[in-house]
């Protein structure tokens, strides 16, 4: 999880009818205004349809489909080793082993296949040929459009003996294709232990500043990309090279997809040593691979992949290995005595708490659906993967007994849990319809009915709820003070933790329900704010609340709905003039701020006091003398009401208060530092990588002593203690 700024002083601006339209009437529409664009022109005009975005996501993605090209040379076994460069300059350089891309010429265009892949669209070797069995881009887009978006593009083919090369400037040739005798970027990398291989294709490309805002590499990003690849392709070498640090990180996996599941549980207790693997391979050339593991943990972290793209939405493999997943399990938990006969099968909910999991599935014609890839569509997969895991799995529940028997165990456990958990769900509900769907007494509603022009903010406190009730705009804003700190929800089942008042008042205010009932056609709210003081206490308030909201909320934090919002940490007053600010260095330019003006005012009172006494004095009275103590300056300011302490200089300093609490602001200050839209600050909660959160809340709110120990002490010289 991340959070991000959310600028809400953004402001649509209106203006001429006429305005884009070379001044032509509204009706004025013939064929001189339809555009052809040619090339990668449409890229560099809408980076947006080929990227996402122009932010830091899509500058990214660039790196990635560079990548891809590489990983697909490898997933069809002609390439064992891929390096990636962050240079000083931020460039980005990657470099693979494989076969090279071709650089004949290409019979439709007569031009060099190496000039036709980079310059035009849906051109590549992934549309059915014999070029690649299996391959993660199927749209022959993803070079040309790096290649569009970069100031400068080179890339280097080492083939048949041969160097060549070619230069690209915003996506258009710089140079012809041509050998060289000395290359000019690193030569194909290669794995020490095994036999050098001589060809390859090497890339560097040069983000356009016109296209990205902010050209800055987040290397975790990259670094978790080839850590996923590498678990997903066991024997493929990854290096990534940090020229900005000096460092370098190596990514090798022998045990794949095993190592994977291994690397996820690393923060639980596994159930069994050993996780449960499969590798299948049917007559149509797909690929199923498997593997498994429970853990003494009540969330499920199942990660899908086809053809190594992360396909978050699941899809045909997923359901395919579900089924055979809990018919695996009742048919062995009956056999065995286990489940009675007169006893419910356990549900696939039942079968999946505590299961870590690793589905990959290569297949030569994968049918995503939508051009983001996040769901697989074939159908016939979900019968490829349900035999394979129902073989496995069943193969090893029966070869190892005990191992069988806890897992099982888990299951029944998960199926009591669940059932207690499903009465106090009702109960809430029931009460809930019986009250007349009546909102927790706390809760100060809104006027407005509509979500998504309406916002909960979720504030720490009582007294500072009552103060955010008071400052608030009652039109769009409801207010939901919470009492102390809520139940740490990583450690405890859903009936429990349905069993707390302040978690039951927060899932009857959202309105959408939970778990099975989750329905996200009933958010009553927008926006969901989590507003708490700003200190240690706040921090750890605000911590449970994302917890709760990751764990059973999740598709309000994966569609942007949650945000933190920041209270400012110091009041700053000089005269009239005030400032608030949120940091230590907001405050110090606070500071500056307020004495540079004023000094201005004062050096303009003189100056206004000077002027006077240089007039000639007849009929006019004495000259006005300077302000002192308790008089009133000539502009009618008094020049004793300056709020803040003397500089022992001749000036002030602004008199500087601290607070820690939200309680300590009255109803208008909260209103102009925390809750109006046109001056608040809000962070947005969002979701970019999945499995590096589950992990940090496994880790940090889990049951797992030791790994918190050891992340604290990591991580101690990070913290900002305000002692």
């Amino acid at each position: 999880m991340a959070v991000r700024k959310d600028d809400e002083n953004l402001k649509t601006r209106g203006g001429d009818k006429t305005a884009g339209n070379g001044g032509k009437p509204p009706g004025s529409y013939s064929a001189k205004d339809i555009q052809v664009l040619e090339g990668l022109e449409a890229v560099r005009r809408r980076p947006g349809m080929y990227i996402g975005t122009t932010d830091i996501r899509g500058l990214h993605h660039l790196v990635r489909e560079v990548l891809d090209n590489s990983i697909d040379e490898a997933m069809n076994g002609t390439c064992d080793r891929i390096d990636v460069w962050i240079h000083k300059s931020k460039d980005i350089t990657v470099a693979d082993n494989g076969r090279g891309i071709p650089v004949d010429k290409q019979q439709q265009t007569g031009k060099s296949a190496l000039e036709v892949v980079h310059t035009i669209l849906h051109a590549g070797g992934k549309f059915g040929g014999a070029g690649y069995k299996v391959s993660g881009g199927l749209h022959g887009v993803g070079v040309s459009v790096v290649n569009a978006l970069s100031t400068q593009l080179i890339v280097e083919v080492h083939r048949d003996g041969k160097v060549w090369t070619q230069t690209y400037e915003r996506g258009k040739p710089a140079s012809p294709v041509k050998t060289v005798a000395k290359p000019q970027l690193p030569p194909p990398p290669s794995i020490e232990w095994k036999e050098p291989r001589l060809t390859g294709t090497v890339t560097r490309f040069t983000p356009d500043p016109e296209v990205f805002p902010i050209i800055e590499w987040d290397i975790a990003v990259i670094e978790q990309w080839l850590r996923e690849t590498a678990y997903l392709n066991k024997g493929l070498f990854l290096t990534l090279r940090d020229e900005r640090s000096d460092t370098e990180a190596n990514y090798y996996f022998d045990g794949g997809i095993m190592s994977f599941v291994r690397h996820l549980n690393r923060a639980h207790e596994a159930l069994h040593a050993k996780p449960v693997y499969v590798e299948k391979t049917y007559e149509n050339d797909t690929v199923v691979e498997v593997a498994l593991q429970y853990n003494d943990s009540f969330v499920e972290k199942v990660y899908t992949f086809a053809n190594n793209i992360n396909t978050i939405d699941g899809g045909a493999h997923l359901t395919g290995f579900r089924t055979a997943l809990t018919r695996t399990i009742n048919a062995y938990a009956r056999k065995n005595g286990q489940l009675k006969d007169a006893d419910p099968n356990l549900t696939s909910d039942d079968v999946r708490e505590g299961l870590t999991a690793v589905i990959s599935v290569k297949i030569k014609e994968p049918q995503f659906e939508g051009q983001t890839k996040t769901r697989l569509g074939n159908a016939e997969v979900a019968g490829q993967v349900a035999a394979a895991v129902n073989d496995a799995l069943g193969q090893y529940l029966e070869e190892n007994p005990p191992d069988a028997r806890r897992v099982v165990e888990k299951c029944l456990t998960a199926f009591r849990a669940r059932e207690a958990a499903r009465k106090a769900r009702d109960l809430v509900l029931r009460k809930g319809a019986l009250d007349g769907f009546s909102l927790p007494g706390k809760l100060a509603d809104c006027q407005e009915r509509d979500p998504e022009k309406s916002e909960l903010i979720i504030v720490e406190g009582v007294s500072a709820g009552g103060n955010a009730k008071s400052g608030r705009d009652r039109r769009f804003q409801a207010i939901l003070p919470l009492r102390g700190k809520i139940l740490n929800v990583e450690k405890a089942r859903a009936d429990k933790m349905l069993a707390n008042e302040e978690i039951k008042a927060l899932i009857v205010a959202l309105g959408t329900g939970i778990g099975d009932y989750f329905d996200a056609k009933k958010l009553r709210y927008g926006k969901t704010i989590l507003l708490a003081d700003a200190d240690v206490d706040g921090a750890h308030i605000r911590t449970l609340l994302l917890t709760l909201l990751y764990r059973h909320f999740r598709p309000l934090v994966e569609e942007g709905r949650i945000y933190i919002g920041q209270p400012p940490l110091y009041r700053l007053q000089l005269g009239k003039e005030v400032r608030w600010a949120y940091s230590d260095n907001q405050r110090d330019k606070a500071i500056r701020e307020l004495k540079t003006l004023a000094k201005a005012k004062r050096d303009k009172r003189a100056e206004k006091v000077e002027a006077e006494e240089e007039k000639p004095s007849k009929g006019r009275g004495r000259a006005a003398r300077p302000a002192v103590d308790g008089q009133t300056a000539p502009d009618g300011e008094s020049a004793s009401t300056d709020e803040g302490v003397d500089d022992g200089k001749g000036g002030r300093e602004p008199a500087i208060s601290r607070y820690k609490g939200l309680a300590e602001m009255n109803a208008e200050q909260l209103w102009d530092t925390t809750l109006n839209p046109l001056t608040r600050t809000l962070k947005r909660v969002t979701l970019e990588d999945a499995e590096q959160a589950d992990f940090a809340f496994d880790e940090l709110m889990g049951t797992e002593v030791e790994g918190r120990k050891k992340w604290i002490m990591a991580n101690a010289s990070k913290a900002e203690l305000d002692i």
